[in-house]
């Protein structure tokens, strides 16, 4: 059984406006009731748009906490807990296992710049750690390292907890060759908005979406139109998207994101250094595609 189908939103962690920049509890949940109220098929906390990596150890665990308590299970839950670290890694898995959390996403290690067989063990030894269901994030324009289909095929068939990949490299051969070599049994999930609907029609079961932040049932509605066969929908939904899509990934996520959700009136405060405010022209730019899109008047 999936761990969930459809849309799963990279929710983003709302700031308070003050000095320290407290995490906005009350405005987390607000946010996942939003999401579960406009049809989001799973939270996915704590990760890259969750500015996860800013994200004190304590903060980290609360916030997954949090979440799991504001869903009060009626979604899943997916908690980002990868490092550079495998150690630092297989706490943070461990943690949101004893927090209740529903799955782990583990980004591959980053900066480190590890083999292929150091990959295959990093992952191995987190997935010996934990009994929640593992999804292997890949994006390698973030993390300066590619988790190659073999090395993913050799995971999924060793380790009986590695079910999932969220694939973010914008390479469909790639993404193509990991459902080859996994029998299509692999649960991958989309890491690229503007490639939802041609990675499910490779076998991918959904997305772990940017812009599921601001327009949750449009993207729920691009993924199951695809899973309730009718494709010439989901494709329409697609291509609608793709100058807003273009728009979100201006700046590096999160700042567009957050910049976006403010401009709706949602108040989820600024971002956190070394990330900063989005440039006047660029955040214009955001604006008018969001008033296409229907998201602004």
């Amino acid at each position: 059984m999936s761990i969930f189908t459809g849309s799963g939103v990279a929710i983003i962690t709302p700031m308070k406006n003050n000095a320290t920049q407290d995490v906005n509890y009350d405005k987390l949940e607000e946010l996942i009731n939003f999401h579960i109220d406009n049809g989001t098929d799973s939270i996915i906390i704590a990760g890259t748009t969750g500015e996860g990596a800013t994200l004190t150890m304590e903060e980290h665990r609360k916030v997954i906490k949090s979440a799991v308590e504001f869903t009060k299970g009626r979604i899943p839950v997916v908690a980002g807990t990868g490092s550079n670290c495998t150690k630092t890694a297989i706490q943070l898995t461990k943690e949101a296992e004893e927090d209740g959390a529903d799955a782990a996403l583990v980004v591959t290690p980053y900066y480190n710049k590890a083999t292929q067989e150091g990959l295959y063990r990093h992952y191995s030894q987190i997935a010996d750690e934990t009994k929640l269901p593992i999804i292997v994030y890949n994006v390698p324009g973030r993390t300066g390292c590619n988790i190659l289909p073999e090395t993913v095929a050799r995971l999924f068939k060793d380790k009986e907890n590695i079910v999932g990949l969220k694939e973010a490299t914008g390479n469909m051969a790639q993404a193509s060759q990991n459902m080859y070599l996994t029998d299509g049994k692999l649960e991958m999930y989309s890491g690229e908005d503007g490639l939802i609907t041609p990675l499910m029609s490779i076998g991918a079961i959904g997305v772990i979406s940017v812009i599921a932040n601001i327009a949750p049932a449009q993207t729920h509605e691009l993924c199951q139109s695809f899973l309730d066969g009718d494709v010439a929908r989901s494709r329409e939904l697609q291509m609608k998207s793709l100058p807003l899509v273009d728009a979100l990934f201006s700046e590096v996520n999160p700042i567009p994101v957050k910049k976006a959700l403010n401009l709706m009136g949602m108040e989820v405060g600024s971002l956190r250094s070394p990330l900063c405010e989005m440039s006047e022209e660029k955040a214009k730019i955001l604006e008018e595609e969001m008033r296409k899109f229907g998201l602004l008047r």
